[in-house]
């Protein structure tokens, strides 16, 4: 695809250049992604008979498992894997282009939390540091290079230690960002309870990953606000799988950036679509342009009118992510 259209993706500001971009990535990879173009032919989908992004065929996201997922002629020049279970099989991304996963995220991350440059940003991500082939990992490795903040990196087990940067960073006001994994940041909680400043906002993202009990969002961002005496928990919504990032800036309501969009499909009829109840969450993320940008996920959540979403869980027998 060229390169001038690429650069639009990132220029789409409203429903009809969506609408527009979203219609010519259908057809490329239509025709250029192998794997989803057989998956169209299974379905007896016609590409030419599409006119609109609500009836683009969503690829069910196991395929990512099974499948290489890449424009014909492309090579990836980096490779993602999912966490998973011990015993499952991750699912691998393969990225043509990875400034092209890198201008995806730092505009997302900029349009929801502003400059990395203006924060110290903490990651506290173990089981995704154990792993090197992690988007995640990818993504917060340069945010926060990009941060500069002697303070901004990774703190893989070091609950103390980041304690008293979180401190020192209460007493100099500097505008801080914490991202952890659900399990990491109960423990820290828990080990290190505190009162945050406003300036210091907590984002939670990922699961328990098998390392402590799941529990619904509400009570996780219960605990985690009376453990760190703030008034709300951010939230980043992202998998392997897309190269984009939907944010929640409180209460558990997620929004996308431009190029990204939710819907939500009936439980009984993964060809149907439901609003304001819950149902199966599909993506489209524009930014996918080389592997497949319409992805029908495992989660379940509820689209509001307003574009926003909520995440209420998995399908019974997913993997947990």
């Amino acid at each position: 695809m060229e390169q001038a259209f690429i650069e639009d993706i990132f220029k789409i500001n409203d429903r009809k250049t969506f609408r527009a971009a979203a219609l010519e990535v259908f057809h490329f990879q239509a025709k250029h992604c192998a794997v989803y173009r057989e998956y169209l032919a299974a379905l007896k989908v016609d590409p030419a008979q599409i006119r609109e992004p609500e009836e683009i065929p969503f690829l069910p996201i196991e395929f990512f498992k099974s499948h290489t997922l890449l424009a014909e002629g492309k090579q990836a020049e980096v490779v993602f894997e999912s966490s998973g279970t011990t015993g499952t099989n991750p699912s691998r991304h393969h990225v043509a282009d990875a400034s092209l996963y890198r201008e995806s995220f730092l505009r997302g991350f900029y349009s929801f939390l502003g400059s990395p440059e203006e924060l110290c940003i903490l990651a506290l991500l173990p089981s995704y540091l154990e792993r090197e082939t992690s988007s995640l990992v990818y993504m917060m490795d340069h945010l926060i290079r990009w941060s500069k903040h002697p303070d901004s990196g990774f703190y893989l087990d070091q609950l103390e230690e980041l304690s008293a940067v979180l401190e020192k960073r209460n007493n100099d006001a500097h505008h801080t960002l914490l991202v952890g994994v659900s399990f990491a940041l109960l423990d820290l909680a828990e080990q290190h309870p505190m009162d945050l400043w406003s300036h210091i906002r907590v984002m939670e993202t990922g699961g328990m990953k098998g390392r402590r009990k799941e529990i619904v969002r509400p009570e996780l961002h219960r605990i985690l606000t009376e453990g760190f005496g703030v008034n709300q928990i951010h939230s980043e919504y992202g998998m392997t799988e897309l190269l984009s990032q939907a944010y929640s800036r409180g209460a558990g309501i997620y929004y996308t950036p431009p190029w990204m969009r939710i819907f939500t499909r009936d439980t009984e009829d993964p060809f149907s679509f439901v609003l304001g109840k819950t149902g199966g969450i599909n993506v489209i993320d524009l930014a996918n342009i080389h592997s497949c940008a319409f992805i029908e996920t495992q989660d379940l959540g509820k689209l509001h009118s307003d574009g926003g979403f909520e995440v209420l869980g998995r399908f019974d027998a997913s993997d947990i992510r």
